[in-house]
Parts: C-alpha cells; sequence; structure tokens
C-alpha cells in the first residue's frame, strides 16, 4: 500500500503565500509524475501542476507564474509553493503520484485526502 499526506493548508488573505506538501509512504518503488489538483466548491476538480520525475513542469494557466512545484525524490516529497494568492485560488487541494509499487512493480495512481485553502478577500 501506498499512502500520501498533505499539509500546509490554511486560510491567507489575498496576495498572501501558502506551501503545500505531499509526503508519500508505503511500499514505493519509484515516483514517477507528482500533480496537485484542486476543488472550489461547486465545480469539478481540475489539474493546477505536474512534474515528472526528472523535474518537468506543467502549469495551469490560471496559476503561471504564481504557483511553483518541486519534489524531493529523496524524501518521496512533493511541494506546491503558492504566491500571489486570489479568492478563486480557495478550494481543497488534492495530491496525486503515479507510483511503482516495490515488490509487484505495479503502476498505481494513488490520491492523498486533500488539505483546504481558503484565500479571503
Amino acid at each position: 500500500q501506498v499512502q500520501l499526506v498533505e499539509s500546509g493548508g490554511g486560510l491567507v488573505q489575498a496576495g498572501g503565500s501558502l506551501r503545500l506538501s505531499c509526503a508519500a509512504s508505503g511500499s514505493i518503488f519509484s515516483i514517477n509524475r507528482m500533480a496537485w489538483y484542486r476543488q472550489a466548491p461547486g465545480k469539478q476538480r481540475e489539474l493546477v501542476a505536474w512534474i515528472s520525475s526528472g523535474g518537468s513542469t506543467n502549469y495551469a494557466d490560471s496559476v503561471k507564474g504564481r504557483f511553483t512545484i518541486s519534489r524531493d525524490n529523496g524524501k518521496n516529497t512533493g511541494y506546491l509553493q503558492m504566491n500571489s494568492l486570489k479568492p478563486e485560488d480557495t478550494g481543497d487541494y488534492f495530491c496525486n503520484a503515479r507510483v511503482i509499487n516495490r515488490g509487484t512493480y505495479a503502476n498505481l495512481e494513488v490520491w492523498g485526502q486533500g488539505t483546504l485553502v481558503t484565500v479571503s478577500s
């Protein structure tokens, strides 16, 4: 089994910053893509950013220039640095990882439980 645990969410004023973390644990051989998704109230979940195992990144247009995704492969941890936050960034933020299971070498897609980000105007 593989688990993802997010942390770092909270309440912040518009223009502020937050840093989310996503720690992976369990039977991990390697982690390929790590990604952050978010879901605002009443809306569908959307992809915010992803990072490959080699460090290539991609961002939703709405967060380009404000958010930075990164990872520490040695710690099996991903991060999302969010700057210049806007009220429309409010939502539950979910970590997602494509993991190769140690032992079986099965490909797994794993989700965290989510962390709430609230940006006040």
